[in-house]
């Protein structure tokens, strides 16, 4: 895999290359992604490790695949990895439009990653009753 990674960073796509201009060197809100990154089975069009975030971006070619791409997705999906599709055209006729959808991806992922802080006073019966409990022991 690392073999063919390594031939795909040499030939990008004109809409590969573009995207990459703009995520390299952490150029996107200081996010680091690796270009044609191996994952299991696949090497996958960008990747985020932080939010394990795979961005794909789809050609024309993919039109004619779209089942390979579902079961390609659902696998990747499976290692617990979040994928976002981003057509080809978005990224060469409106780069802007594509990294929105990028952020807005990671957005919804820091959401997901939040855990929420209990409510001023949950938690505190249990507790105090264990508190109790050791204290009733006191014979």
């Amino acid at each position: 895999m690392v073999e063919i990674a390594r031939e795909f960073r040499k030939e990008p796509t004109e809409s590969e290359r573009i995207l990459w201009q703009a995520l390299r060197g952490k150029k996107l809100d200081g996010i680091k992604f690796r270009r044609q990154q191996p994952v299991s089975y696949f090497v996958v069009d960008f990747y985020n490790s932080d939010y394990r975030l795979v961005v794909e971006v789809d050609g024309a070619i993919h039109d004619n695949q779209v089942e390979a791409d579902r079961a390609r997705q659902e696998i990747l999906e499976l290692l617990g990895l979040n994928v976002l599709r981003i057509r080809a055209e978005t990224v060469e006729k409106d780069l802007a439009a594509a990294l929105y959808q990028i952020r807005a991806k990671i957005e919804e992922l820091k959401a997901c990653q939040r855990v929420p802080s209990p409510l001023v006073g949950e938690g505190l019966g249990e507790r105090q009753e264990s508190e109790n409990k050791k204290g009733d022991h006191h014979d």
